[in-house]
């Protein structure tokens, strides 16, 4: 997943400022587990750090360790972990356990782009109709 798409969700989801100035990618060779950084508002007092694995295995609890430990230093040190597989048990306890990780597994991950309208496209709308009673009047 690049950053600019997960950037353009976030947006939708009312973080950041101007879709200019809303966050960077970090995420490269040596990031630290850090791919991004969006702001946490749009008066920008605030920044979120952002690790995303597009993964078909389980994230298990190292990974989001490591994340937390790039975290560590980081003012201020809210995270979120996005992939398309799914937590571990043992992930999903750590994460809560350091009280500043948000996890984003798959299932929610679909669920907030179609909620969003992010990453999706319409396929086929329906349009519903009713008996409109004026029209049988007499006259």
């Amino acid at each position: 997943m690049r950053l600019k798409r997960r950037k353009l969700g976030l947006i939708k989801m009312g973080y950041g400022g101007s879709l200019k100035d809303a966050g960077q990618a970090i995420g490269k060779s040596g990031d630290g587990g850090i791919d991004g950084i969006i702001k946490e508002d749009r008066l920008g007092l605030d920044a979120i750090y952002i690790q995303a694995k597009r993964w078909e295995n389980t994230v298990g609890r190292p990974e989001i360790q490591r994340f937390a430990g790039a975290l560590i230093g980081k003012q201020p040190k809210k995270g979120v972990f996005i992939t398309t597989a799914n937590f571990s048990k043992e992930a999903i306890e750590y994460a809560k356990d350091t009280g500043n990780i948000v996890l984003i597994d798959g299932p929610d991950l679909a669920k907030l782009m179609i909620e969003y309208d992010v990453g999706v496209s319409t396929v086929k709308t329906y349009d519903v109709k009713k008996m409109d009673q004026d029209y049988f009047e007499d006259q």
